[in-house]
């Protein structure tokens, strides 16, 4: 257990609506007196840590408030489809096979900037810290991870914003890179940069390359952690899970499925991250939320649902909190 207000580091992996059991497992780790330095997120891992960021920022940071912002959320609001993608059957289709995503993401961007705006964030200048230890390029509350494939790379924002697209970090939207971070391929519509040289990138779900970067925040000095880095992943385990990740494809089993493109993709967003997961000094730190009964894409959910989302991520969070050392596993793996 923590003594009042440990510090650590919090990495949450993506899982669609089973964010909600991140939820969960953070409110394990502040209700044991952690507090969050830095928080780094892919998809839905990058939409609740930015929320959770800003509320550290603005020293509003309780479990209880955190999940009153997540049960406020309609989940079905944020499938807006396009005009073409309401046509039945074809729509969907043609939103997947042409790549244009079924669904638009206007309304999850909306309500991610609502909701950092409670907490007074806009742009990422309202998430700097003071931390010397650090690079100035990461000197961040929050980062999320974005893969961009007109460039064939994974960027982490707002890292890379100067790195990669040759723009000040401090002015970007921290809703935009979290929309582009859950941009989930063939789902929904992908997101856009404009280098400052005028070059556009197309913007996807980091999760393709990375969905848990359990080693974003490490350091890279050789030295010890200052802290603990926790983990919190909500991935199924392949094959089981590859029935209910990509729902989005589910137009193509007209044809015949589950799809190739279907258990492609499923791989390429959870296959690296499965075998990371198998390290002993990576489970050490991990807390694994079991989500089972319920899909990534499902929109749908009832509020006994969310509550037993929310219920699984707060047992395993204590669960975990119960054996865990730093000592010990300092004396591990480090």
């Amino acid at each position: 257990m923590a003594l009042a207000a440990e510090r650590a580091d919090l990495v949450l992996s993506g899982g669609g609506v089973k964010g909600i059991g991140l939820v969960g497992a953070v409110a394990a780790l502040l209700d044991a007196g952690y507090a969050p330095q830095r928080i780094s997120g892919t998809s839905a891992g990058a939409l609740v840590g930015a929320v959770l960021a800003g509320a550290v920022q603005s020293g509003e940071v309780t479990g209880a408030r955190l999940k009153e912002l997540t049960f406020e959320i309609d989940y079905r609001t944020f499938l807006d489809q396009g005009l073409v993608e309401r046509v039945p059957v074809l729509g969907p289709a043609w939103g997947v096979l042409s790549g244009s995503g079924v669904y638009r993401g206007d309304a999850l961007r909306k309500w991610i900037d609502t909701a950092l705006a409670r907490f007074g964030v806009s742009t990422f200048a309202d998430l700097a810290i003071s931390d010397k230890a650090l690079p100035v390029e990461q000197r961040y509350r929050l980062v999320v991870t974005v893969a961009d494939v007109t460039l064939g790379q994974l960027v982490r924002l707002p890292w890379d914003y100067q790195r990669v697209y040759g723009l000040d970090p401090d002015e970007q939207s921290v809703a935009d890179a979290v929309r582009a971070s859950t941009a989930i391929p063939f789902f929904y519509q992908p997101a856009k940069l404009t280098s400052a040289d005028g070059r556009t990138s197309t913007l996807v779900d980091g999760g393709l390359l990375s969905n848990f970067p359990i080693d974003s925040l490490d350091r890279t000095d050789g030295k010890k952690p200052r802290w603990p880095t926790f983990g919190v992943t909500l991935m199924p385990n392949l094959p089981e899970g590859n029935d209910q990740l990509i729902p989005a494809l589910r137009p193509l089993h007209l044809l015949g499925g589950p799809t190739l493109l279907e258990q492609v993709v499923t791989t390429m967003l959870v296959g690296r991250d499965q075998a990371y997961l198998s390290q002993p000094w990576v489970q050490a730190r991990t807390i694994r939320v079991n989500t089972a009964d319920v899909g990534v894409l499902d929109f749908d959910l009832s509020e006994r649902d969310k509550e037993a989302l929310y219920d699984d991520g707060l047992r395993a969070g204590r669960e975990f909190l119960r054996t865990w050392n730093f000592a010990n596993y300092l004396t591990r793996f480090r």
